[in-house]
């Protein structure tokens, strides 16, 4: 039941989302589009509530191209895309005229406060041109040792639970999600999380691990649209939101809690005032942001709230995105036994090379060079994208471009759509990675080679990472989106080699083991009829032959 505060807010925003809506001009109704279950949430509801990510916009696809229209709070029209044209435009040449929708970012305010990920406009720039340093290549390349140190302990951990026995049954993503959260610790901080040491024991990693599910996942009616109103507040009234006496904004109200009291000794210890010998040496993440705070010039600074934020922001994107990552790809080559053999044998091949000239371990150049590895990883990115859609709204009448044209409900081929100031486009990254004329006929099938035969030159441009959305695009694209990559390369050298991974009985079948869940925005592994578990997929592990 919702509080008295509660029920306040909620009055005040169908006020306001009422007023809104009656000033909105209505000009997509040419545009076809798929009727809805519900007039008050229109798709949103519908989309929140499918079994898995693609049951609905697939089938829109296949029925209307890649682009058709939607509804939203009250019957509002929208657009809803996969067309790489239509992206390439919101995302990247017109980018400035398309801000992230208020109800979905402020969200990210909720989570980590005034951040890179909710920070727009010139706020958004100057964050990121004071981060940029901290991700560049050569930096990225420092923090490979890490990567593969935590990546051994993670494997040192597993062959102890298998020291007994021949085989084990793992919910991969709960040791995913703590060794990446140790790695972020590290690399970020330069703090130790000892979340892999201390298991279960560890506060911080119980608060973080489901955090996308429990704050989105199957969110009832009326959460659904008291969100959608917050589109009509002014900021002063949202920052309020957090105090609402109901989850999931307790839930991330306690988060916020934990993870203060970590950021503020973490901040106290990183001051030049606290250990200037130490400060001086430190190459981690942070230590580069309070260095370039004693700039005199304020647009290259960062308060005390930012940095905070940021800290928030690293730990949450840092680590339960590249685990969720691991997580499917994990789950991808149990599915496919005989691509995962050659992966396996790829690796050991390419660390006998190393050994030969040597060497220890893999350099970034020598992980790249494994094109098996590579494109697994592209592969289940496209097939499982973190982001499976993304809401913008136009801050001024436009025409937005397509690649493949679209018929309206008169018969009309159209090439272009023209979009009013207040429209919502909802940009389906998890259908353009499904386009069969983007990326083959096969493009359901989970097809690592696809990405050797590809010549993604001839492709529009739109992607960060081999021309895919899961990072998503433009200026707003992903800011660690290489330290991912080159985190799940050690990882997954290290575990491939060392492990046989294989789906438990009775698990094979297209709609059983693993769900591909909406969550929001995002696409989360969940074990089937086991949400509560959190993100995760339930895989056997052994010992690989000749490991």
């Amino acid at each position: 039941m919702f509080s008295p505060l509660a029920l306040t807010f909620f009055g005040i925003s169908l006020f306001l989302a009422t007023l809104g809506l009656l000033k909105r001009r209505r000009n997509l109704k040419h545009i076809r589009g798929p009727p809805t279950r519900s007039r008050l949430l229109g798709h949103d509801y519908d989309l929140n509530r499918q079994d898995e990510v693609g049951d609905l916009e697939f089938k829109w696809l296949r029925e209307y191209g890649p682009t058709w229209r939607i509804q939203g709070l009250l019957g509002k029209d929208g657009l809803m895309t996969a067309d790489p044209k239509a992206l390439q435009h919101i995302f990247q040449k017109a980018g400035a005229d398309y801000v992230k929708k208020t109800s979905q970012n402020h969200v990210g305010w909720l989570m980590a406060g005034p951040g890179i990920v909710w920070s727009q406009g010139e706020a958004h720039t100057r964050h990121r041109r004071i981060m940029s340093p901290a991700f560049s290549m050569a930096r990225l390349r420092s923090f490979l040792p890490l990567f593969q140190r935590i990546g051994s302990k993670l494997s040192e951990k597993w062959k102890a639970e298998l020291f007994h026995t021949n085989e084990i049954e793992l919910s991969v993503g709960r040791w995913l999600s703590r060794a990446t959260l140790d790695v972020i610790g590290y690399a970020a901080f330069d703090y130790e999380y000892g979340a892999l040491d201390d298991a279960d024991q560890s506060v911080l990693a119980k608060e973080y691990h489901g955090i996308f599910k429990d704050a989105d996942f199957m969110l009832p009616k009326a959460t659904m649209f008291f969100r959608a109103t917050w589109d009509y507040l002014p900021f002063t009234i949202l920052k309020l939101i957090k105090y609402v006496p109901a989850n999931p904004f307790i839930r991330l109200r306690r988060l916020n809690d934990v993870f203060t009291s970590y950021g503020n000794q973490i901040l106290r210890e990183k001051r030049p005032d606290f250990d200037h010998e130490k400060s001086a040496k430190s190459k981690d993440i942070m230590s580069i942001l309070i260095k370039a705070n004693a700039s005199s010039d304020a647009k290259t600074r960062l308060n005390d709230e930012e940095l905070l934020a940021e800290m928030f922001t690293l730990t949450l994107a840092g680590h339960e995105t590249t685990s969720v990552a691991l997580t499917f790809l994990l789950y991808e080559l149990a599915r496919h036994p005989e691509y995962q053999t050659r992966l396996r044998r790829d690796v050991r091949e390419a660390h006998a090379r190393v050994n030969a000239r040597g060497d220890a371990d893999f350099t970034v150049e020598d992980l790249d060079g494994i094109p098996s590895l590579v494109n697994a990883i592209k592969e289940t990115l496209r097939m499982h994208p973190n982001a499976a859609l993304l809401p913008r709204v136009a801050t001024k009448d436009d025409v937005i471009p397509l690649a493949y044209p679209i018929v309206t409900t008169t018969g009309e081929v159209v090439s272009e759509i023209p979009v009013s100031k207040g429209h919502v486009i909802v940009a389906s990254f998890a259908t353009y990675q499904r386009l069969p004329e983007v990326w083959g006929e096969d493009a359901d099938v989970w097809n690592p080679d696809r990405f050797s035969r590809m010549d993604v030159g001839k492709q529009t441009n739109v992607g960060v990472f081999a021309n895919l959305m899961s990072f998503s695009a433009g200026t707003n694209a992903c800011i660690g989106w290489r330290f991912s990559v080159i985190e799940q390369q050690a990882f997954v050298a290290e575990l491939i080699s060392t492990f046989q991974f294989s789906l438990p009985e009775g698990t094979h079948g297209e709609k059983t083991g693993l769900q591909r869940a909406p969550s929001g925005v995002a696409m989360i592994p969940i074990i089937r009829g086991k949400p509560e578990l959190g993100p995760g997929a339930l895989l056997c592990i052994s010992f690989s032959p000749s490991s």
